[in-house]
């Protein structure tokens, strides 16, 4: 334990890397393994008990299923001599609390990847409140901010709720929070700070946001008569069942994988760095000889779907037909229009723009896919942690989302051929991760697409369950976590946009499309109104 809190000296000034970190961890594990029967016989005899500096408990929230820096924090906390009880994913709100209470927790940490989770922390904190809890709340995950942690967490519950960017930060965090005479001063200036943000959240709030009505009547728009519309190969849907893994090694963007462990840097750039380069190498010489187990020993299995069908836009609607003949609607998409009007500003965007209007008499096609390659994840998973190796559990994981993506550019790459206009592309492998293509492959849950609830209509279309394994939560996260999918567009000019914040005309249109009520699309929508719901 004293050479862990060196470790974490370390780390916490900038002296040791996040994997150094981990791998110490790993060697901790261990020992304390081996050590654990002997200590527990000495406590017997003397009464002595070494107590953790504080006991935390630490979940993702229900309905989501991304854990990978959730656990880094939670080894990093380990190492500094806390008890971290983690209870995994997909975790309900009454768990977590009654878990805290039983254990006597001093923290409770939430984490959270898809937006949907947001909404979820707030419960949490709510119920926080009402069930009388006085202990700090901390939040995190990709997903999560300072500024959302200040406007719709923090005002549900009294204590001290810290929103905790990453691993480098949680030790800081925790430490000033648990030490009394340290704690005042640290949440005098983190409730300060969260005022400001509630603040400059209102004064954004302010900022122009056009009528719905004006921002549809000022649209993109294209000479629909003589934009190239490309014809598919085929219709329908393409199954891909146990794609093989080696395919899609050389599809991988590798810069991400050294974001996860907190490296700054781009791939290969980033091995030569004279801050990081060490310890990167290092690094990728691991998960290249991890990645070479799990080709040879099938660790990871790999599936996809992926299809074309006859399309059309009707106003902000992309309607899906099931044949060339038109006549009969399959199902349709429903799109969000962008509202703010920045300096310059003159289309406001939605994808269904990118999609032949009806009345232009031009045959129009969407695409669609799902990917996943985290098909039977769980048994190395397992070996992993009975060797107390959380170093290579993370490292497994981040290769699977790695190849999730690589399988999800190599796809875009068949379907952009299926659809002819790629066949002639010659892009190599940097120019396919810099995205140097005609087309877009949006997802719901990001920028221009933000509602997460498309995703069912996108999986009913694909039959993705039965066809891949994916299956969705209630909140409309994939699992497994490694899971990539989206739609198609082919026009020359599409391209990837935020819809940010919209209006209440704007969401009242949309749920009555979507045959919603106003109340349930501004739940899912919480993060991008331009008003209080």
């Amino acid at each position: 334990m004293d050479g862990m809190g060196v470790v974490g000296e370390l780390f916490g000034s900038g002296r040791m890397f996040l994997p150094q970190v981990v791998k110490s961890a790993r060697v901790m594990k261990k020992a304390v393994a081996y050590l654990l029967p002997y200590m527990e016989a000495e406590k017997l005899k003397s009464g002595a008990e070494q107590k953790p500096r504080a006991r935390i408990v630490m979940a993702t929230v229900k309905g989501d299923v991304h854990d990978i820096g959730k656990n880094i924090v939670g080894v990093v906390l380990g190492c500094n001599n806390y008890d971290v009880i983690d209870l995994g994913v997909m975790v309900p709100c009454d768990q977590i609390l009654k878990v805290a209470r039983e254990k006597q927790a001093d923290l409770i940490g939430l984490s959270g990847l898809i937006t949907p989770s947001l909404d979820e922390m707030v419960h949490v904190a709510k119920e926080m409140q009402r069930e009388g809890f006085e202990v700090p709340l901390l939040i995190g995950g990709a997903t999560t901010s300072s500024k959302h942690t200040a406007v719709r967490i923090a005002p549900s519950y009294h204590e001290s709720i810290v929103h905790v960017l990453d691993a480098s930060q949680a030790v800081g965090v925790v430490g000033h929070l648990i030490d009394p005479d340290l704690k005042p001063a640290f949440d005098d200036k983190n409730r300060a700070t969260q005022e400001r943000d509630r603040k400059t959240y209102a004064n954004r709030q302010e900022r122009n946001l056009v009528p719905y009505a004006r921002a549809c009547e000022h649209k993109f728009t294209c000479d629909w008569q003589t934009v190239d519309i490309p014809v598919p190969a085929f219709l329908g849907r393409k199954v891909m069942s146990d794609f093989p893994l080696e395919q899609i090694v050389r599809f991988i963007d590798w810069s991400p994988f050294f974001q996860t462990w907190e490296l700054k840097g781009k791939y290969p750039a980033i091995l030569d760095d004279a801050v990081v380069g060490k310890e990167a190498t290092t690094l990728f010489a691991d998960a290249q000889a991890l990645l070479q187990k799990v080709l040879a020993n099938q660790w990871l299995r790999s599936s996809g779907v992926y299809g074309f069908w006859p399309a059309n836009s009707l106003g902000d609607d992309i309607v899906l037909f099931t044949d060339e003949t038109r006549r009969h609607e399959l199902t349709r998409f429903h799109s969000l229009r962008q509202q703010w009007e920045r300096k310059g500003t003159d289309d406001f965007y939605a994808l269904s723009d990118f999609t032949a209007p009806t009345e232009s008499g031009r045959a129009d096609y969407l695409g669609a896919f799902a990917v996943t390659t985290g098909l039977g994840i769980e048994p190395a998973l397992e070996r992993f942690h009975k060797d107390h190796d959380d170093y290579h559990s993370i490292l497994l994981k981040a290769l699977a989302d790695r190849l999730a993506e690589g399988f999800a550019e190599l796809l875009h790459k068949q379907a952009r051929d299926d659809w002819g206009y790629g066949r002639d592309e010659n892009l190599g492998t940097d120019e396919l991760i810099d995205e140097k293509y005609r087309g877009i492959r949006p997802a719901a849950g990001y920028p221009a697409c933000p509602d997460h609830t498309e995703k069912r209509i996108l999986f009913d279309l694909l039959d993705a369950e039965k066809n891949t394994g994916i299956r969705l939560t209630e909140s409309f996260a994939m699992y497994p976590a490694a899971s990539v999918s989206g739609l198609y567009f082919a026009h020359p000019q599409s391209r990837y946009f935020s819809v940010d914040r919209i209006t209440k005309d704007q969401v009242e249109a949309y749920a009555l499309r979507k045959g919603m009520s106003v109340a349930e699309v501004e739940r899912w929508l919480s993060p991008n109104l331009g008003y209080e719901a």
